[in-house]
């Protein structure tokens, strides 16, 4: 659940990008903190792990007012993907509000997407949260290296491995060129700031 700061009637919304590892999660964070550097108010901290980072930063939402009077602070934040920080994956994941499914759109990475996938229903779950009920948009990077013959899964076939029960937003996305990465992010916040109004009517 959000964070309430009564005194300086801020609500704190985190958002954690969770997906299989090099899917794209970091780029995705990367290019917003270029692209909307003006609205950024904190550094980006990267916490390396052997091999894999966690990166967080927080991040001033754009036109998105006010709820009940609170301003809104977004913290986003990335998981490292290797399967062996799972650990650090859930730890990253307590008291998250909404959460982007970074998607790795090449044929090699259709197992890895669903099992990251799988693994993220598991740790919401000891949190006692539900995928099915979370705020959550996945995210089909790298389409654009379709353009260098490399095989990428065709959109139908990551809509029946990934959102067939799910059936939440989805959106193709290049995170290096920055292709459908604000329209993901604005997605999310949307989402997970509806949700938050409804749980403090």
């Amino acid at each position: 659940m959000s964070f309430i700061n009564l005194r300086e009637k801020i609500v704190q919304v985190k958002i954690v990008y969770y997906g299989p590892g090099r899917g794209g999660k970091t780029t995705n964070l990367e290019y917003i903190n270029r692209k909307f550097s003006k609205q950024i108010q904190s550094e980006m901290v990267s916490l390396k792990t052997h091999g894999d980072r966690t990166l967080f930063f927080d991040f001033l939402p754009f036109n998105m007012g006010q709820i009940k009077g609170y301003d809104l602070k977004i913290q986003l934040y990335t998981v490292p993907g290797q399967v062996k920080y799972n650990a650090t994956r859930k730890l990253v994941l307590k008291g998250v509000d909404g959460i982007v499914f970074v998607a790795d759109a090449q044929e090699q990475m259709r197992e890895k997407n669903i099992r990251s996938l799988n693994q993220l229903h598991e740790n919401l779950t000891s949190y006692k949260e539900s995928i099915f009920k979370i705020p959550l948009v996945l995210q089909y990077n790298k389409v654009d290296l379709r353009n260098q013959g490399i095989p990428i899964l065709p959109t139908s076939v990551l809509e029946k491995d990934l959102n067939s029960k799910l059936k939440v937003p989805a959106f193709e996305a290049s995170a290096l060129t920055g292709y459908n990465v604000p329209e993901t992010l604005k997605k999310i916040i949307s989402s997970t700031v509806i949700s938050i109004q409804k749980k403090l009517m």
